[in-house]
């Protein structure tokens, strides 16, 4: 028994109708994928609070955001075949529960390693919840509604992540950051009740556990498991200088092949890999790639500008990041009639190029840059999003033909979006803190004291300093520093733009290979340009 027949609807419909029940069971795994991506950055803008009130060092606290990561990017590609295993309805069921419940033990943590341990079983069980969503789309759904279906995944994939922090900075403020854990509460009954009532029961399949390709899973664990901390921590560890992440990385690189090679050659994968060897599938999962990196990086880097050199708070901050979701919701409704009408390649293409050119936009940053000049950037942002996750779905789902497939599909194209992300944002980590080194000994190397307008500077600030009362060796001391600091600050503002640079430059690379993705034959789901 497969994941797609465990979802097949109790009551067949014409095929371009679609009952209550199967739009009930839609929507409730949606806001279970919603949460679930939304805890991935609802977490970051209240860092500092939930490190104050555990006790916890900065780096330290970097784990609270890493175990959630570790420990969804492992349960993703297992969630195809647990669904075959449980029943998707069990399976569903059970891991809303247990989002719910270890949510709630996240807001009642006593101390740093209760929250980390919690938060990895929040990450456990909510990971489930992103591919299942996209399975039970292409499952419940009809082809010719599956458009609509794809462009709601779309929304959680795109404006989750988006608007996490504006949430999570919101509900720091204006109550307690518990509150960020409680909200999971009502969607997640919401979920419980539309899993129980629309997913029709169907028993589990214990004898697949006999012949699991275990190896291939424990393989998958221990690597992916190890790469996402690499990925996480690395550069708050110093990379290879600390022996802790070369420990990792040998383990990572031993295992994750092993993991490639076993699913590849295996005789009953728990994952198929071999999916990656088609056409679309392949291709398009290196665009799904380039979009974990713009979507989380960008959703990394600009907060951290913002906080440094605006010295915005979680709330401004938030307040800049939400115009990259709200206009997404002016689009998202006119994409399912667009995938009927236009080739879906050529609206991927607008779509990546829009991000493209947001992130360029950004690129051109001063240390004047604030909310009002990046709202624009943002908005550019909000319209091409929703022209990237919908059609993206479509193309590869394209080359799913056997429904027996769609658990793998789901899990790898949800695994390739957060691998991504996690890639993403380690490079631009680094880089940050690389190109600020360079552009600092850049800037310094300009900024001589030899120099007569570094000079004539210098005695600016200082008079300055002595008209307020202070003395002139005080003055002139902290005329330096001021110079010091200001050298530093416009290094900084030179490595953020570098950082948007390279996510634009992702998105060029993603536009080259849309023109060797394959249109859609006739009847593919959202196939555009084919009905």
């Amino acid at each position: 028994m497969t994941t797609a027949t465990a979802l097949k609807p109790t009551t067949p419909l014409p095929e371009d109708q679609v009952s209550f029940k199967s739009w009930f069971s839609v929507w409730g795994a949606l806001l279970g994928a919603f949460m679930a991506i939304l805890d991935i950055q609802i977490t970051n803008s209240s860092l500092k609070d939930i490190q104050g009130a555990l006790s916890a060092t900065l780096e330290e606290g970097s784990w609270i955001s890493s175990a959630y990561l570790v420990a969804e990017i492992v349960v993703i590609p297992l969630t195809g075949w647990l669904a075959q295993v449980f029943s998707a309805r069990l399976y569903l069921f059970f891991s809303a529960s247990a989002f719910i419940f270890f949510s709630l033990c996240c807001a009642w943590a006593w101390d740093l390693n209760s929250m980390i341990l919690f938060r990895a079983l929040q990450g456990l069980s909510g990971g489930a919840l992103i591919p299942m969503a996209f399975t039970i789309i292409l499952t419940t759904l009809p082809r010719s509604k599956q458009a609509i279906g794809l462009a709601l995944f779309g929304v959680t994939a795109t404006f989750a992540p988006t608007i996490g922090p504006t949430l999570g900075g919101w509900l720091t403020e204006t109550y307690s950051w518990h509150y960020i854990f409680y909200i999971n509460l009502i969607p997640g009954i919401i979920l419980l009740a539309s899993t129980w009532y629309t997913l029709e029961p169907k028993p589990m399949q214990l004898n697949l556990l006999k012949t699991a390709d275990w190896f291939g899973i424990g393989c998958m664990a221990i690597g992916l498991g190890s790469l996402q901390v690499v990925l996480e921590e690395g550069s708050r560890k110093d990379w290879f200088g600390s022996p802790f992440i070369v420990t990792l990385s040998i383990i990572a690189a031993i295992f994750v092949p092993l993991f490639i090679i076993t699913e590849l050659f295996v005789k009953n994968p728990f994952i198929n890999l071999k999916l990656l060897g088609r056409r679309n599938f392949g291709l398009g999962s290196l665009v799904n790639i380039s979009l974990g990196l713009g979507l989380y990086g960008s959703v990394y880097i600009l907060p951290l500008y913002l906080a440094q050199i605006q010295g915005y708070n979680a709330m401004q901050i938030g307040q800049v990041i939400m115009w990259a979701g709200l206009p997404q919701f002016l689009i998202f409704p006119l994409v399912p009639r667009l995938i009927q009408k236009v080739d879906l390649r050529i609206l991927l293409g607008i779509g990546v190029g829009l991000f493209g050119i947001s992130c360029f936009m950004n690129a051109g940053m001063s240390h004047e840059t604030g909310a009002d000049q990046l709202m624009w950037s943002q908005i550019v942002r909000a319209l091409g999003q929703p022209l990237i996750i919908t059609p993206l779905s479509s193309l590869i789902n394209s080359d799913i033909v056997d429904k027996r497939e769609q658990g793998s599909a789901s899990s790898l194209f949800n695994s390739m979006r957060n691998l991504g992300g996690s890639f993403g944002i380690a490079t631009l980590s680094t880089l940050l803190t690389n190109r600020e080194q360079f552009h600092s000994n850049r800037l310094g190397e300009a900024v001589s004291m030899y120099d007569p307008q570094t000079q004539t500077r210098l005695d600016q600030i200082a008079q300055s300093l002595i008209s307020k009362g202070v003395d002139l060796v005080t003055a002139q001391n902290q005329a330096l520093t001021i110079l010091n600091n200001t050298v530093r600050r416009e290094a900084y503002v030179m490595a953020y733009n570098d950082c948007f640079l390279l996510i634009s430059l992702g998105f060029l690379v993603s536009f080259v290979v849309i023109f060797f993705l394959r249109k859609p034959d006739m009847g593919s789901a959202g196939g555009g340009g084919g009905h």
